[in-house]
């Protein structure tokens, strides 16, 4: 089973297609290229290391939570 996992964007690379995400204190290094007009402090759903999605800061905290309640329940 695959998981998509909302990250924050902390630093964007020049290049325009790496970046680096947050969540819970851990950081992933990721591609952003499928997504224009992405920047820092942006919420993205983030799949086999590539941001496929650009959520709102609701969506991402609804959707972290659903996680959290997940590892808590096993």
């Amino acid at each position: 089973m695959c998981l998509a996992v909302p990250l924050k964007i902390v630093s964007l690379e020049g290049d325009g297609k790496h970046a680096v995400g947050e969540a819970a204190g851990l950081t992933q290094n990721l591609r952003v290229d499928f997504l224009p007009h992405i920047a820092v402090g942006d919420y993205v759903m983030v799949h086999a290391g590539f941001a496929i999605e650009k959520l709102t800061p609701e969506q991402a905290a609804e959707n972290l939570a659903c996680i959290e309640e997940a590892i808590h329940a096993l």
